[in-house]
């Protein structure tokens, strides 16, 4: 994906990118540390082109990038948040060059419940995934106690009144086996509060452990670990760009 061309004090660029603080990258260009396409840095307000000019930093290349796309394997315990006073959050799981960008989460899984978060700093792109309007479709593996049945999911696709007497849009449930545990995949359109466990306790049944697996266009990676993360592919972002484009013309 070619980068957009953009001009910009060379200090801010690498404060941005989490090289050290505006202090800092001063000291480092002092220090000859800093070059821009071979040459030594003098002045550490010079206005360099990030999509174009090359920057070593102690002998290491480093580039340039506004926003940040995370495709993360979330674990149970962790809040899907930036920080808060008594629980461990997703950004804590970020190494320091990743948690520079500050990214955020674009929307929240339960503190129990496992699976793809989409974290990034790309306001913009976010917004348009959770706008209500876009119904951009989520997929849950689920365990269930109890057995689902296609009368569940007839009620799912009809949509189902939660305990507060919200309609819920209809949805696809997939049985992937039934009994006294049944193990089933749900596709929703919306992202209330807790909203598929609300629905397994409209039918009279209770979520015994939820994974998202699937977001718009973009999957969980199986490779990814409880914990782990990477950046999106050129494709995967561009998936979830086009997503939206086919969507709303």
């Amino acid at each position: 994906m070619k980068e957009k061309a953009e001009k910009l004090r060379l200090d801010k660029a690498l404060a941005h990118i989490g090289i050290g603080s505006r202090k800092e990258v001063k000291q480092l260009v002092r220090s000859g540390c800093v070059l821009v396409n071979g040459t030594p840095a003098t002045k550490s307000d010079m206005i360099i082109d990030a999509a174009v000019d090359e920057l070593l930093v102690n002998g290491e290349a480093v580039r340039y990038r506004e926003f940040i796309y995370l495709l993360m394997n979330k674990p149970q315990g962790v809040l899907s948040a930036t920080e808060d006073r008594n629980d461990k959050v997703i950004i804590d799981l970020l190494e320091p060059e990743y948690a520079a960008f500050e990214p955020f989460p674009v929307g929240r899984l339960d503190k129990d419940t496992e699976g793809l978060l989409l974290l990034t700093n790309d306001g913009q792109l976010a917004h348009r995934l959770l706008s209500p309007k876009k119904h951009v479709p989520k997929t849950y593996f689920a365990r269930v106690a109890g057995e689902v049945s296609e009368a569940d999911g007839k009620q799912f696709a009809a949509g189902v009144e939660l305990d507060d007497g919200y309609k819920t849009l209809p949805a696809q449930l997939e049985i992937l086996s039934a009994g006294s545990e049944s193990e089933i995949r749900l596709t929703i359109y919306e992202g209330k509060f807790h909203q598929v466990k609300r629905m397994f306790a409209a039918v009279g049944k209770s979520v015994t452990y939820l994974k998202r697996i699937r977001m718009g266009d973009l999957e969980l990676d199986p490779a990814l670990a409880l914990g782990e993360y990477r950046e999106l592919s050129e494709a995967e972002l561009a998936g979830l760009q086009n997503f939206k484009a086919r969507r709303e013309n």
